[in-house]
């Protein structure tokens, strides 16, 4: 059920209130509330959102057990979209025409039949679509953190955020704030007095004279989500020159391996993008021409070990989005709810681990150490490569 079962892919929002003592029955009511189906208001674009309780598309059984695991709330938002089968609409569209212009002299449809014919048959689908035959339904898991109070959204596109924030704060009178690359780092910047670091910041010059003072993907000039993009570069420097170990901030230590793939994208939009597939995508040649060419990562595979517990995922960087993560297995003598507890604890780790991580990247990169630590990276980038592919 959702977050509970197999890989873990999802975007984390911030909710913008305080959290709830503890969940409970108010929760479930406001989701049933809310639930698929039972208010049937649309969107301007004619899609319907609401609530269900996460075992499949068409179930509205919320209840405590079920909905409610270690201080967490699980359901799912289900998206519903009408999508009319275009070859039944050319089908449709044909026979009306074909009975508009039978009696043409000219045996040719006219301008004024075809829009006629074209209208009837729209019409004749629409009124066919209303007993939701024709209906896309999708579910997105939802996680709702209490210790947090963070939301996690089964998905790492943006396409559907709108959807949620719209929705969970129609239900729960709260709104949401996805925690992205820029406003994390402003986050931590608040806990350690760095804000006006962060505020200041501007694209590192990885390779001087090439590097743009902006990013083409970034169109808000306020945004400092390229923080993301140095952020796995940096990874890629250390694992590749310092050590594949980094010293965090509670004293524990995360041991991590770039794996699986690669996202590299212009930053001036100029070159293109370019994706490699490899158990070691960083180690081959054109991974590092391209990033000698300034392109910057936009998504990594990423293997983490910390506190013996080992994680695969992938990561986004502008949205810090996970995408299909592998945690630790349950404690095999655990009951079924004890591992849905250890399941919940493992996402709890992962979160952390990935905020302890960078964090450690943001205490180098908004401080003095910085200046040294770019011309290492300058250095990094500039020299040939000699290993065998």
């Amino acid at each position: 059920m959702g977050f509970y079962a197999g890989r873990a892919t999802f975007l984390r929002f911030r909710v913008n209130g305080p959290a709830p003592r503890l969940f409970d029955d108010e929760q479930i009511d406001r989701l049933k509330d809310h639930m698929a189906g039972r208010q049937r208001i649309a969107s301007a674009d004619g899609v319907e959102t609401g609530w269900t309780a996460g075992d499949h598309v068409l179930d509205t059984d919320f209840h405590l057990a079920k909905n409610v695991i270690n201080d967490t709330l699980t359901f799912d938002l289900r998206v519903d979209t009408d999508k009319l089968p275009g070859d039944l609409l050319r089908a449709y569209y044909a026979v009306e025409l074909k009975a508009l212009s039978k009696n043409n002299p000219s045996g040719f449809a006219s301008a004024r039949q075809k829009r006629e014919a074209k209208e009837i048959a729209r019409e004749r689908l629409e009124q066919e679509a209303k007993d939701g035959r024709y209906k896309k339904r999708k579910c997105i898991p939802v996680l709702w953190d209490r210790l947090s109070n963070e939301v996690l959204f089964g998905a790492t596109s943006l396409t559907q955020v709108d959807r949620l924030a719209n929705l969970f704060e129609q239900t729960f009178g709260t709104g949401l704030e996805c925690v992205t690359a820029g406003r994390r780092a402003y986050q931590l910047a608040e806990v350690n007095a760095r804000t006006r670091l962060v505020d200041d910041s501007a694209p590192s010059a990885f390779i001087p004279g090439l590097t743009p003072p902006d990013v083409a993907w970034i169109a808000d000039e306020s945004s400092r989500d390229f923080i993301g993009n140095e952020f796995l570069l940096w990874l890629w420097y250390h694992t590749d020159v310092v050590s594949d170990t980094i010293k965090l901030a509670d004293s524990s230590e995360v041991t991590l391996m770039l794996a699986r793939t690669l996202n590299l994208e212009c930053p001036r939009g100029v070159t293109g993008h370019e994706t490699i597939s490899h158990e070691g995508p960083t180690r081959l040649p054109e991974a590092r021409r391209a990033i000698q060419s300034g392109k910057l990562p936009r998504k990594v595979g990423l293997t983490l070990v910390r506190h013996g517990e080992q994680y695969e995922l992938t990561l986004h960087a502008e949205t810090l989005g996970v995408g299909g993560a592998k945690l630790p297995p349950p404690d095999e003598q655990a009951d079924a709810r004890g591992k849905l507890d250890d399941r919940a604890n493992q996402l709890r780790a992962l979160i952390e681990t990935l905020d302890l991580l960078y964090n450690a990247f943001g205490e180098k990169r908004f401080s003095k150490e910085w200046e040294e630590e770019l011309t290492g990276m300058q250095k990094w980038l500039k020299r040939e490569e000699r290993r065998a592919a």
